[in-house]
């Protein structure tokens, strides 16, 4: 195969991979029209990867497009998976928007901004005036219901395969789990049912790439959030390959890779 890569770091230990600067993409054409894959392109090139150069991109697009945004991936996943999402309200920050807020949830509330990673950008707010005080600093609001955790589960998806999955354990007294503000790890009791749902709900999205944040409460699994990109601080070296898996579903037949609903209807995910 021929392999394009924009991100060199992503794509250790894959053979025949030819490094392209992003910056530099219109003046290798091409190249990039000659080969089978282009891999890890930045956001911004994706338009002009799959619609004027007709390629195939690794990310896919589905986790370009739904990882780009917190309020796209969740109202897609509103949409097939509402009972596994915790109570979440998109709205403005008109001061009628907050008091519906206050009328829908209890406080304490975990707000998010719309674009973050690594636990920035999320605040558990206490009270009424820290509600206003959020909604002050930004325009689009992102609520979440508080739910009764101290961890939360990071399962890492890559191609079609699970590679890692591992609880992050947040500091005692503390709210955020991630390893950057951190949190703890462990890989004690991962629980099946977690692992179902992310296989299920990438397969029938078409989600090849991604580290899925979820919580667990009596069993029963919780989707936060999606990031294409994730970083590595807590993943097993050795476990399995990330090269390994990536070539493995790079060289699988379009079929096999894309995993389209059947036609008789979508993947029942009520009851994982």
């Amino acid at each position: 195969m021929k392999l394009i890569s924009f991100d060199p770091l992503r794509t250790l230990g894959l053979p025949g991979v030819r490094y392209i600067k992003p910056d530099s993409m219109l003046a290798h054409l091409d190249e990039i029209r000659d080969a089978d894959w282009v891999l890890f392109p930045e956001y911004w090139q994706i338009n002009t990867l799959l619609y004027a150069l007709k390629k195939r991109i690794f990310p896919s697009p589905a986790s370009y497009y739904l990882g780009h945004n917190k309020i796209e991936q969740t109202r897609a996943f509103q949409a097939i998976c509402p009972q596994h999402l915790p109570k979440t309200a998109i709205h403005g920050s008109s001061r009628r928007a907050l008091y519906q807020l206050l009328d829908e949830f209890a406080l304490p509330l975990v707000a998010k901004a719309i674009k973050s990673s690594r636990g920035e950008g999320v605040a558990l707010l206490k009270t009424e005036a820290e509600l206003f005080d959020w909604a002050a600093n930004h325009e689009t609001l992102y609520i979440q219901e508080k739910l009764p955790i101290d961890r939360d589960l990071r399962v890492v998806w890559v191609g079609d395969d699970i590679l890692d999955a591992y609880w992050r354990i947040a500091p005692q007294g503390q709210f955020l789990n991630n390893l950057s503000q951190g949190g703890q790890i462990s890989r004690e009791a991962i629980p099946q049912a977690a692992l179902d749902l992310v296989t299920s709900l990438a397969r029938q999205v078409g989600i090849d790439h991604g580290g899925f944040d979820l919580a667990v409460v009596d069993g029963w699994p919780y989707l936060f959030e999606f990031n294409r990109l994730f970083g590595n601080q807590g993943m097993l070296v050795g476990q399995k390959s990330n090269s390994e898996l990536l070539l493995r579903y790079l060289q699988q037949p379009e079929d096999r890779r894309f995993h389209k609903p059947a036609a008789s209807g979508m993947t029942d995910l009520s009851d994982i």
